[in-house]
């Protein structure tokens, strides 16, 4: 019961995650864009800034559609948990809820259909605080977690209470992990925007300059994701040895013991690490072939982008995998562990909800994935929020 409640929440959650990533990494783009046109008004960034917000604002649905699934199964399987330690992370998980779900999704709403209705600049406003929004809750569910790696607790209550809100945040299996996560999204992001701008490119859709320009951005801010992610994660192993060490041993391959994590973690370690390194590799060479527009012309770099799109999605879930069942066989890391925290019932009953919650995550992925590729594959379309370009801001709206 126990091995099937973990592999439901590891299917559900790692889905769900994908899109969370997309949205982190893909919402600074549309934030730069819209910047950028309502600071120089060049249309080419409102073209810009409304056909990768159009796959922002798909990815985003789907994100929330998936986030709803993670937490009902994770309501019905763990129980335990919430009853035991919900007070010290339940304020946490209520915090990204209310923030992700209503704070954030409002005013993406705004922004959609804000589109010739609102100022150019109010509606700047509004994708800024869309995007700042969606960090705070990335903050919040990342606090629930560094809980569960590190619980901070007051001694006397046994770590079932915080000392005070602020310890939380004080976490030191936070800090780290959140700008790690931060700054994958980033190249998440990054490979997303120049990967189908090279696809475009490749097979001369009649956008050229439009996917250069989007393509250049992208490639300019590669290294900036890389070389942070690469950093961050590094200083995670010093967290590790303090907090965790059996996981550390079994990262480095230099032993087990009692309570040590599956050594098969070690090698999804391994994995993530080299290609991480490699991907920093990439990403100097992209930016030096930016020179006289050699990525473009040599067109090699066109398909190396192109195939590499999946990498980051790839890579962001072995990194949660190595963070999750790096803590095993604990889910509150030395006081609580998976089995005592897993809800009692029978194995039909976990299974059922298993299939049906893994069946609805696999067909909202296989969607999501054709809707995105098919409007990533149809190009800019200068009418889409429902006004031509030129009209972010009508006539008698200029002072909202």
């Amino acid at each position: 019961m126990t091995t099937i409640a973990r592999l439901q929440f590891a299917t559900t959650a790692s889905i769900h995650f994908l899109f969370v990533t997309l949205s982190l990494g893909l919402v600074v783009f549309v934030i730069a864009m819209e910047t950028a046109y309502v600071v120089t008004g060049n249309v080419m960034f409102e073209r810009m800034t409304k056909f990768w917000g159009r796959l922002y604002v798909v990815n985003y649905g789907a994100g929330i559609i998936g986030g709803i699934v993670v937490e009902l199964q994770f309501a019905l399987n763990w129980s335990t948990l919430t009853k035991g330690f919900g007070d010290a992370f339940g304020g946490a998980l209520a915090l990204e809820t209310l923030t992700a779900f209503f704070v954030e999704s409002t005013l993406l709403g705004a922004w959609i259909f804000g589109w010739g209705v609102l100022g150019r600049k109010t509606h700047l406003v509004l994708i800024w605080l869309v995007g700042i929004s969606a960090y705070v809750s990335a903050l919040w569910i990342l606090a629930a977690n560094a809980f569960l790696q590190h619980p901070v607790g007051a001694p006397d209550a046994g770590g079932r209470h915080l000392a005070g809100f602020g310890a939380l945040l004080r976490n030191p299996s936070l800090r780290d992990a959140l700008l790690h996560v931060v700054f994958a999204s980033l190249i998440a992001g990054s490979v997303f925007v120049a990967g189908v701008s090279a696809w475009h490119l490749l097979r001369r859709s009649g956008e050229a300059a439009f996917f250069r320009r989007s393509l250049r951005m992208a490639v300019a801010v590669l290294p900036v994701g890389t070389f942070a992610t690469v950093h961050w994660g590094m200083l995670q192993l010093v967290v590790i040895q303090d907090t965790q060490p059996m996981k550390l041993a079994v990262l480095e391959m230099t032993g087990t013991g009692d309570y040590a994590p599956p050594e098969w973690v070690g090698v999804a370690y391994q994995v993530m690490l080299r290609t991480g390194f490699g991907l920093v590799l990439l990403s100097v060479a992209l930016v030096a072939l930016l020179f006289r527009d050699r990525i473009i012309r040599l067109r090699v770099p066109l398909c190396v982008l192109v195939a590499a799109i999946p990498v980051p999605f790839g890579l962001v879930v072995t990194g949660w995998l190595v963070r999750e069942v790096g803590r095993q066989p604990w889910t509150v890391y030395g006081l609580l562990t998976t089995e005592q925290a897993v809800t009692s019932m029978s194995a039909n009953v976990v299974l059922t909800t298993f299939l049906t919650t893994a069946g609805v995550m696999s067909v909202l992925a296989v969607a999501a994935c054709r809707l995105i590729a098919r409007l990533a594959r149809r190009g800019p379309e200068d009418g889409a929020f429902g006004t031509p370009l030129g009209q972010a801001e009508p006539v008698g709206t200029a002072m909202i």
